[in-house]
């Protein structure tokens, strides 16, 4: 699967527009959409949208492929975006050792919605706008389509 315009409206939504390096709320160097600056990555002062939409598809790719490989059970589309987003978000080994992810797995997918709300913390403390994204996911994932 890949993430549908949807889930993309999502993300960009949640992880806003920044045209240069910043701070994310965890202290992680961050640009564009959310784009994690890696050890030895260098960005210009500045960087145009199409550089920051090169980065989000290439950030999501492994967040679909982290999905598609970790769940065993059958996902609606908006399911697999919403898993994505958290994914992006959270990273692959919190994503991986989630009770989230075990409960889907037993295809507890009522149970697995629920633990979207645990995931709400920064630096140890309850974080309002991750509270946000977390139900903006929960509810994503429990949405029937069509």
């Amino acid at each position: 699967m890949k993430i549908s315009l949807t889930g993309l409206s999502l993300v960009k939504a949640q992880e806003g527009w920044v045209d240069h390096v910043y701070k994310d709320v965890a202290g992680h160097d961050t640009i564009g959409y959310g784009h994690l600056v890696k050890l030895g990555e260098r960005f210009p002062p500045t960087i145009f949208y199409e550089q920051g939409e090169l980065l989000l598809k290439s950030d999501l790719e492994w967040a679909e492929e982290v999905v598609t490989a970790s769940v065993k059970v059958p996902l609606s589309q908006n399911q697999f975006d919403a898993l994505v987003d958290f994914t992006f978000n959270e990273g692959e080994g919190h994503f991986k050792g989630s009770t989230l992810l075990k409960l889907l797995n037993e295809s507890n997918y009522i149970g697995a919605s629920g633990e979207f709300k645990k995931w709400v913390y920064a630096n140890g403390e309850v974080n309002e706008d991750l509270a946000a994204r977390r139900e903006k996911e929960r509810q994503l994932f429990l949405t029937v389509e069509g």
